[in-house]
């Protein structure tokens, strides 16, 4: 870890599960090197994990928030997280 890397957790609601969010998600992680992962949540959001740089994060909460072409975003809650070291990143 650098000293511009970080962690980041958002909860996702709005029509989000069952439009290929988590997909959407994951090919945006992966394409800028960002850890992490997507999952579905009992009530209907999307948790998201992300860890990587400060710069990129930034890029990818970007991208959360406008989501695939079929979803739709009411909300995201952010919240920082201490540093966690992930390799990759999942859908669940």
């Amino acid at each position: 870890m650098n000293k511009q890397s970080v962690c980041v957790r958002g909860f996702v609601s709005g029509k989000v599960q069952g439009v290929g969010f988590r997909y959407f998600v994951q090919r945006h992680a992966n394409q800028y090197g960002v850890n992490g992962f997507a999952r579905n949540l009992p009530d209907g959001q999307v948790e998201v994990l992300l860890s990587g740089s400060q710069e990129v994060i930034w890029e990818m909460k970007k991208l959360v928030l406008k989501g695939p072409l079929l979803s739709r975003v009411d909300n995201c809650v952010w919240q920082d997280e201490a540093w966690q070291d992930i390799e990759g990143f999942t859908t669940g």
